[in-house]
């Protein structure tokens, strides 16, 4: 069965990160495609090894990503 996920992938030094909030599982690449396919891999080990409990205690039903502009300096 195939579930949809968050990922939230950040530019970081001269590679990317990858975060999935819904479990916290992360990963890293050197490019956007390269974090996306370690990202898929990672989740996919995580599920396939987790207990049914760790992944219903890990995975957040509802996951908001968005804006809020705040004032610096």
């Amino acid at each position: 069965m195939g579930r949809l996920v968050t990922a939230i992938v950040e530019r970081e030094g001269d590679g990317y990160v990858a975060l999935c909030p819904e479990v916290d599982v992360a990963s890293q690449g050197q490019n956007v495609a390269e974090v996306r396919e370690n990202l898929k891999e990672a989740l996919e080990l995580f599920f396939e090894t987790a207990s049914q409990e760790e992944i219903e205690r890990r995975f957040q039903q509802e996951v908001y990503v968005t804006h809020i502009e705040v004032w610096v300096g």
